[in-house]
């Protein structure tokens, strides 16, 4: 029976190809032919040119730039560019691009200085204050620059400024200390006071400054900020004093600093410390009952694996004699 149908299938595809080739031979040529879609009018080149480079432009990276800068008490100005772009969805740090900083005036611009970008995609110049002059108005206008490149575009951005300066002065009265700040404009050449303005006070840490509070400046531009006791400080016990006024739409930021003996003395030599929980080296009873605890789930596993193989060569094999019916 499955013989016989075998040759009946062999036919029937015969069958369907043949009138599969016959159909594609009466079907009209024209309804195969497909437009060329590659060939331009003279008119159309100039189109299909400019949307080749607006997709090529569109492949291009585009940076930002974070620029800031901070006035220091010693006459000093830190501007400061953060590179960033966004690539592949994800905001990436720029490293290694150089950076290059201009004092914009009315009629040129005055070349300050470059700096390469560090592997956070920071750049930071430091101008003396005495060897950049400002405008009329007594603002001083900087300008950050990154250069365009066959995978990324150009940036640039600007800042206005006015020359202000931010004093700090340690007080200790018997067991109370404190700081007071002075916030002035000195634009003119005199200082005017800075009113109603908040001021930061910070210690100085390994990674991050530690706020430890805050005061108004009043209409003579001072305010005064208590300094908790018993900091940690170095091995001498110094602690170093940060005021800050950060972020101001006129001044931008300022930064004044003053070390004081006012800390609580920490070694800074690498001693063994005592076992501890929270140290490298756990106590001994810990220690021990972690070993007792692993010793005995291995070794449980290790007894099954060996029963298990012990299982596997004691199981009878069938006689050789042994016949199916």
């Amino acid at each position: 029976m499955k013989q016989s149908l075998i040759p009946a299938m062999l036919k029937s595809v015969r069958r369907y190809v043949l009138l599969s080739w016959l159909a594609l031979l009466f079907i009209p040529a024209s309804l195969l032919a497909q437009a060329d879609t590659t060939k331009t009018t003279p008119a159309e080149e100039p189109v299909a040119t400019e949307e080749a480079a607006a997709e090529e432009e569109s492949g291009l990276i585009s940076p930002s730039i974070e620029f800031i800068s901070t006035q220091k008490s010693n006459n000093t100005i830190e501007l400061k560019a953060t590179l960033r772009a966004k690539i592949k969805g994800t905001l990436t740090k720029l490293h290694s691009l150089k950076v290059r900083f201009y004092l914009l005036s009315d009629s040129s611009e005055q070349e300050l200085g470059t700096v390469n970008a560090d592997m956070n995609g920071i750049a930071l110049l430091t101008v003396k204050g005495d060897a950049i002059t400002p405008d009329k108005e007594g603002k001083l206008h900087f300008k950050a620059v990154i250069a365009g490149n066959k995978s990324m575009e150009g940036a640039e951005e600007e800042l206005t400024i006015k020359r202000a300066m931010l004093i700090i002065t340690p007080v200790k009265e018997d067991s109370l200390l404190s700081v007071q700040l002075r916030l002035v404009d000195v634009v003119s050449g005199t200082e005017t006071p800075i009113p109603e303005a908040t001021v930061g006070i910070f210690v100085k840490r390994l990674f991050n400054p530690l706020k430890i509070g805050e005061g108004a400046t009043d209409e003579n531009g001072e305010a005064t900020v208590e300094v908790p006791a018993g900091l940690p400080g170095d091995a001498k016990g110094n602690i170093t004093l940060l005021a800050r006024l950060e972020e101001n739409e006129i001044y931008g930021n300022l930064e004044a600093a003053v070390e004081q003996k006012w800390g609580v003395p920490v070694s800074d030599k690498i001693e063994e410390q005592p076992r501890a929980l929270w140290s490298s080296h756990p106590p001994l009873w810990m220690l021990i009952t972690f070993i007792i605890l692993m010793a005995t789930v291995w070794g449980h596993y290790i007894v099954i694996v060996y029963e298990l193989f012990r299982l596997r060569k004691e199981q009878p094999s069938p006689p050789s004699n042994a016949t199916t019916s």
